[in-house]
């Protein structure tokens, strides 16, 4: 098992940690926050060992558990690196690339391991989807949320179109060519909704779109690919794969068939994979272990963090040219 420890004890920080004490992959040595009022609240109310003192924690640890706001991940990613300490690290992986570049270049100096927390690519919805996904040519991303104070710190490409970036760029096998982007500040000070076109070297377009002032939420991604189509719900947690194959020789009574305008017949089959129920932040945090432990390869590496938050940072930088 490996000794871990946290930083920074909010809303996903406590997730974090009770997930960390649940795992059999790690021993939750403890938690450090700023905060020592709610860390003394939740060492009382939960049992875990609060660190008033974060340089305490780090010596005690083989991990570092860093879910601080962003504008902190550089500060406790580099104090981890330094102290020879392997770090998860929530999404995005820094506020600025000149950050994830020290990040990158200080973990490969010091031969720490590394991983970034987009949390999406352990969905079953998309894990079970993905071996279905070819050279997509066109993809359709709608990530809409209800209105929550919690994050609007930060733009909403930052707190919610990063996930959806980060799936694309894991999809798309080609770099990006050309990005353009609008959005729009509602309630807070930076957008809120924002809407951005990707377009890639192969040819490929992704169209996103992301709020968080919405009266519903839905995290729903639709590939286009040639003779197929593939539809995941990230928040349902399903996944419909419509393929388009020649007709048979013999053809069944429930064979549904279609005719095109040229009167070529091709025979259209659904198909739903099975989802396997499970907590992907666990699984996110695990399988750091397994790679530590293992030596096998990082799930989110830390150099794919930095493309994500590049694109992110690209289509806000659109936005803003658009003011």
């Amino acid at each position: 098992m490996l000794k871990a420890g946290l930083v920074g004890a909010g809303h996903l920080g406590k997730i974090h940690l009770k997930l960390l004490q649940q795992s059999e992959k790690y021993d939750l040595i403890g938690f450090y926050d700023s905060d020592k009022v709610n860390g003394k609240k939740l060492e009382k109310e939960f049992g875990y060992k609060f660190f008033s003192n974060f340089d305490e924690l780090l010596k005690l640890i083989d991990l570092l558990d860093i879910v601080t706001p962003t504008l902190a991940h550089f500060e406790y990613a580099k104090k981890a690196i330094q102290a020879g300490k392997h770090f998860f690290i929530e999404k995005p992986i820094a506020g600025t690339l000149k950050e994830a570049d020290e990040i990158i270049r200080l973990a490969q100096e010091h031969k720490i391991q590394g991983q970034v927390g987009h949390v999406e690519r352990f969905n079953p919805a998309f894990t079970a989807a993905k071996p279905f996904i070819v050279n997509p040519m066109f993809l359709e991303i709608h990530r809409l949320a209800e209105f929550n104070p919690r994050g609007t710190d930060v733009p909403v490409v930052l707190d919610l179109m990063i996930h959806d970036l980060d799936i694309v760029l894991s999809i798309v096998e080609s770099k990006v060519k050309e990005i353009h982007a609008s959005g729009v500040a509602v309630v807070s000070n930076t957008p809120d909704i924002a809407s951005a076109r990707i377009e890639f070297e192969n040819g490929c377009v992704a169209n996103l779109t992301t709020s968080r002032i919405s009266m519903k939420n839905m995290r729903k991604s639709r590939f286009f690919q040639k003779d197929a189509y593939i539809s995941i719900d990230f928040m349902e947690k399903k996944s419909e794969i419509i393929r388009i194959k020649e007709v048979p020789e013999k053809i069944q009574p429930f064979d549904m068939i279609i005719e095109n305008a040229e009167g070529e017949k091709k025979q259209i089959i659904f198909q739903y994979p099975e989802i396997e129920s499970n907590n992907s932040i666990l699984d996110e945090l695990e399988s750091l272990a397994d790679s530590i432990e293992n030596k096998k390869p990082i799930k989110v590496t830390l150099m794919q963090g930095r493309e994500a938050l590049r694109v992110a940072l690209e289509v806000m930088r659109q936005i803003e040219g658009r003011k």
